[in-house]
């Protein structure tokens, strides 16, 4: 049975089990282990929070895009959160979660402030050319 229709008295469910796990089952374990969220993970991957809900609680499946994006955000072999082979996520506790999802997202603000500069300078490019173009005489 999913671990998230059983009792929290069920004492044969003391811990989590790979052999008994589900797909929802390594999901919700592998964002735990990131410290996210639900809600922080759906908007993540560019999904409804009922739709993260529905594969955690094993109603629906995701698409390989969103398999693919949830294996890389959560640090998880894709063939582990499907079948439960090889090597889980470590579980580092929520802070540790945290400060990876932080690193994460200083690395692509890094990259976007990046994009921005080489940008901004071929618009500044294109700029001195329309100018150039423009003046009279030219």
């Amino acid at each position: 049975m999913p671990a998230h229709l059983r009792d929290a008295d069920d004492d044969a469910l003391d811990d989590y089990s790979d052999a008994t796990s589900t797909f929802g089952d390594r999901l919700g374990l592998a964002r735990e282990a990131m410290g996210l969220s639900q809600d922080e993970l759906a908007e993540r991957i560019g999904v409804r929070p009922a739709t993260l809900r529905n594969w955690e609680e094993d109603r629906a499946e995701p698409r390989a895009n969103k398999l693919q994006m949830l294996a890389g955000l959560l640090n998880a072999p894709m063939i582990w959160l499907l079948s439960g082979q090889g090597a889980a996520p470590a579980r580092d506790g929520p802070a540790v979660g945290r400060e990876r999802a932080a690193q994460s997202c200083l690395a692509e603000l890094r990259r976007l402030r990046e994009d921005h500069a080489r940008i901004g300078a071929r618009m500044a490019r294109l700029e001195k050319r329309l100018r150039a173009a423009l003046e009279p005489g030219a």
